[in-house]
């Protein structure tokens, strides 16, 4: 079966009857992408370095105090048992800080300058906060698919209003959906293609 990406970006790991629920907030994708990187994060999910799993468990935690009870649960028991229980469930969350494809979306060809991930982050905020009118909180507590799509819906809204001939927002290098589209062209430098190739085939052999 092919794996298919939540419409709702959560997931739930359950060990020794305890269980945790994670969303993968800007907040999370922010704190973790900057301390860590994805190819860190895919490879140490691959290796089982617990420190990394707890970190991530520890930032994506909703709410927050949910994970210390978590983790301090499993103290003194196999940490194999939780790293087999929480790999596929902490390769989905990773995936997700990843803004997923727009269906809608037309297709056209990637341009401007590359993006990081840090500088594609610092839009995604810029976007909530300014364009949209979120607050920090409400921002921050957002996932990166949720504020791509808040935003598409808000340009449409104006294109609606004002006619899409006009230019709306921002310029386009400012675009965050034009920004996703050049992070999942390979134009991140930061990114590795081959950790999420290898994270959909590991996946997809999972279901």
């Amino acid at each position: 079966m092919t794996y298919q990406r939540p419409a709702f970006e959560q997931v739930t790991i359950a060990h020794g009857g305890s269980t945790v629920t994670l969303r993968p907030t800007l907040r999370a994708a922010v704190t973790l992408e900057a301390r860590f990187g994805f190819p860190a994060m895919f490879r140490a999910l691959e290796e089982g370095s617990f420190t990394i799993i707890s970190e991530i468990i520890r930032a994506a935690s909703s709410p927050v105090q949910d994970a210390a009870a978590f983790l301090s649960g499993i103290a003194g028991k196999p940490l194999s048992s939780l790293i087999s229980s929480a790999r596929i469930p902490l390769a989905e969350l990773v995936s997700m800080f990843m803004p997923a494809p727009d269906p809608k979306a037309k297709q056209v060809s990637a341009s401007g300058k590359p993006v990081t991930w840090s500088d594609f982050y610092a839009d995604l905020y810029e976007s909530a906060t300014g364009w949209l009118g979120w607050t920090p909180e409400q921002a921050w507590n957002a996932t990166p698919t949720e504020i791509c799509r808040a935003y598409a819906g808000h340009v449409a809204k104006l294109k609606a209003i004002h006619g899409s001939g006009e230019e709306q927002g921002r310029d386009h290098e400012h675009d965050p959906e034009q920004a996703a589209r050049n992070v999942a062209d390979g134009l991140d430098p930061d990114f590795d293609r081959n950790a999420l190739r290898a994270l959909k085939a590991k996946l997809k052999g999972a279901q």
